[in-house]
């Protein structure tokens, strides 16, 4: 979802920017990648996916070979899924530059922002996403 002011800029580029902010925890076992809003310490975009040979080892080079390109296959799709969950629920501050999450994130008449500039800037605003329909800041 990532607001700011040019938003014509493309998806690529919002992928691109979440891409470089995707945190790895994943294991031998399982891909799980994460963003953290820098407002209020949520995780988003982390669905944690289950390796498809876990818990079974390869035996032979030729399976080691194969199950190697078979992670790096999957661990990349995880990530591209992640990232577009990220892209979905995180939004760029204009002002003080942070990534948040959409109910850190307000929309308002002239720029939308976070939160705490809007409040800082004494803005008004709705929040992309709020717990109750309604609230302004």
């Amino acid at each position: 979802m990532i607001r700011a002011s040019n938003k014509g800029k493309g998806v690529h580029r919002v992928k691109q920017f979440m891409e470089n902010l995707l945190e790895n925890r994943s294991t031998n076992e399982a891909f799980d990648f994460y963003v953290t809003c820098e407002s209020c310490g949520e995780e988003y975009g982390n669905t944690v996916v289950r390796f498809s040979k876990a818990g079974m080892f390869p035996v032979t080079q030729s399976e080691k070979i194969l199950w190697n390109a078979l992670y790096e296959q999957e661990m990349r799709i995880a990530r591209q899924t992640a990232v577009r969950n990220a892209a979905e629920q995180m939004n760029y501050c204009p002002i003080c530059k942070r990534v948040v999450c959409n109910q850190c994130f307000v929309i308002c008449d002239e720029l939308d922002m976070c939160k705490h500039c809007a409040a800082s800037l004494q803005q008004d605003g709705m929040p992309v996403l709020s717990d109750v329909v309604g609230t302004t800041v």
